[in-house]
C-alpha cells in the first residue's frame, strides 16, 4: 500500500460512543515522496554511527544503564510525573514524601526494561513480552488496579473525563486480540520488503492507536521503539529513546499521531519519526564523545589517589552506573569501614569529581553532577 493512501480505520458506533477501529498494518508499503528517502538514509546513518560507538565504547554497559534512566524520567514526564533525573537517581528514603510515587513509576520504567531488554536475549519481541513488561511498569503505583499485564477488557479513551468527552476513543477491547496478532505477524512478516525504521514508525502509531492497557500505554508505546531496534539487530545496546525528542515536542508528537486517524496523514508521522531518530541518535552520539572525554579526565584524576586509586576505580564505575551515592553506599559496595569510606568521598570532592547535592551536614547525598549534566544538556 502506498503510504498516501493509507486509510486510518473507521469509526464504530457502540453504546453511547463511537470506538475507532483501525485498519491493519501487516501488508507491504511504498510511497512515492523523496524527503521520506532522504530522511530515512540520514537515519540509518545516524543510527548505524550510534551503535558503533556502544560497540567501541570500553564498558559501554556501565553508560547504558544512565541512558535507561533518562529515557525512564523522560517517558514518565510525558505520563505527567514530575521527578527530575536526579532525582529519580536518589535512594526511596533521600526522596521527599510527595514525590515518591512519581519516583516508583520511574524505578519501574527502569525496571521493566531491563527485564525487557535481557529478554530478547533467548526470546523475540512479542505481545507476551509487552505484557510481562506491562506487569513490572504497574506493579504497586498508579494504575496497579487497572490490570497489569493484561490487555484490556473494557472500553479505555484519550482525554477528557469521560467517554462522553473523550478526545479519543480507541478500538473496542473485543477488538485487541486481532489487531494485536496483526502488529506482531508485521514485525515478523519476512516477506515484507519495508525498511525496520518504517515498520517501527508504523507499529508505534498502531500500538497507540490500539491501545491495549488500560493504562501506561505511552510509555510501553514508546518503550516497544527500542526493544524493536534491539530485537532486529539494528542496535546492538539499547542506546537510542525517543522520549527525550517527543517530550520536548509533546503537542507536536501527539498532533502528529492525532493527525493519521482524523486525516489518513500517515506521510507527516513517518517524516516526525525519521526526524526523531536523526536528532536523538545525532545526540547520542555527541553524548558517547563526552562521555569518553570526562572519563579520560577522570582517570587522570583517580591515579593520583596512590594507595586508594584501585577503591577509586570501583567506585567510578559504580557512578558511571548511578553517580549519585552516600558513604553507607560507598561503605559497602567497597566494604570498607565508614571512615576509610569518608575518606575516600572527600577525596573524590577535592578532585571535584563528587559535589555534596543536599546541603545537609547529616545523611550527605554526593552526585557525580559533570557526568549527570552530560544527560541534561539540549
Amino acid at each position: 500500500m502506498n503510504l498516501k493512501d493509507f486509510k486510518a480505520g473507521v469509526y464504530k458506533k457502540q453504546y453511547q460512543y463511537n470506538s475507532f477501529s483501525p485498519a491493519k498494518i501487516n501488508h507491504n508499503w511504498f510511497w512515492n515522496d523523496p524527503k521520506i528517502n532522504v530522511l530515512l538514509e540520514m537515519a540509518v546513518k545516524s543510527l548505524g554511527e550510534l551503535n558503533a560507538f556502544t560497540l567501541i565504547v570500553p564498558d559501554v554497559d556501565l553508560f547504558i544503564q544512565m541512558h535507561i534512566v533518562k529515557e525512564a524520567n523522560t517517558s514518565s514526564r510525558i505520563e505527567g510525573t514530575r521527578t527530575e533525573i536526579d532525582e529519580a537517581l536518589l535512594n526511596k528514603e533521600d526522596v521527599s514524601p510527595e514525590k515518591r510515587d512519581d519516583w516508583q513509576e520511574v524505578q519501574n520504567y527502569v525496571k521493566a526494561m531491563n527485564f525487557a531488554i535481557a529478554e530478547l536475549e533467548k526470546l523475540p519481541l512479542s505481545s507476551r513480552l509487552l505484557r510481562q513488561t506491562h506487569a513490572i511498569l504497574m506493579e504497586g503505583v498508579r494504575g496497579e488496579k487497572k490490570t497489569p499485564g493484561e490487555f484490556r477488557k473494557s472500553q479505555n479513551w484519550i482525554g477528557g473525563s469521560n467517554l462522553i468527552d473523550a478526545v479519543f476513543i480507541p478500538p473496542h477491547h473485543e477488538e485487541i486480540p486481532e489487531l494485536i496478532k496483526d502488529l506482531e505477524d508485521f514485525w515478523h512478516n519476512d516477506n515484507l520488503d519495508v525498511p525496520h525504521l518504517i515498520k517501527i514508525a508504523l507499529s508505534h502509531y498502531q500500538f497507540e492507536t490500539v491501545h491495549p492497557f488500560l493504562d501506561g500505554n505511552g510509555r510501553i508505546g514508546r518503550l516497544l521503539i527500542t526493544l524493536y531496534l534491539v530485537s532486529f539487530g539494528l542496535l546492538s545496546k539499547p542506546s537510542l529513546y525517543l522520549s527525550d525528542f517527543f517530550e520536548k515536542r509533546r503537542v507536536s508528537y501527539y498532533n502528529a499521531l492525532s493527525r493519521v486517524r482524523e486525516s489518513n496523514d500517515l506521510i507527516h508521522w513517518v517524516k516526525f519519526f525519521l526526524n526523531a531518530v536523526i536528532e536523538t541518535a545525532e545526540k547520542g552520539k555527541r553524548t558517547f564523545k563526552d562521555i569518553l572525554a570526562l572519563k579520560n579526565q577522570v582517570d587522570e584524576k583517580i591515579v593520583t589517589l596512590n594507595r586508594r586509586a584501585e577503591n577509586g576505580r570501583l567506585l567510578m564505575q559504580s557512578l558511571y552506573r548511578k553517580p549519585v551515592v552516600t558513604i553507607n553506599d560507598v561503605s559497602h559496595l567497597l566494604e570498607l569501614t565508614p571512615k576509610s569510606a569518608n575518606a575516600l568521598v572527600n577525596e573524590f570532592v577535592n578532585l571535584d569529581i563528587l559535589h555534596e547535592i543536599t546541603g545537609q551536614r547529616r545523611n550527605r547525598v554526593f552526585g557525580f553532577s559533570e557526568y549527570v549534566r552530560l544527560f541534561n544538556q539540549d
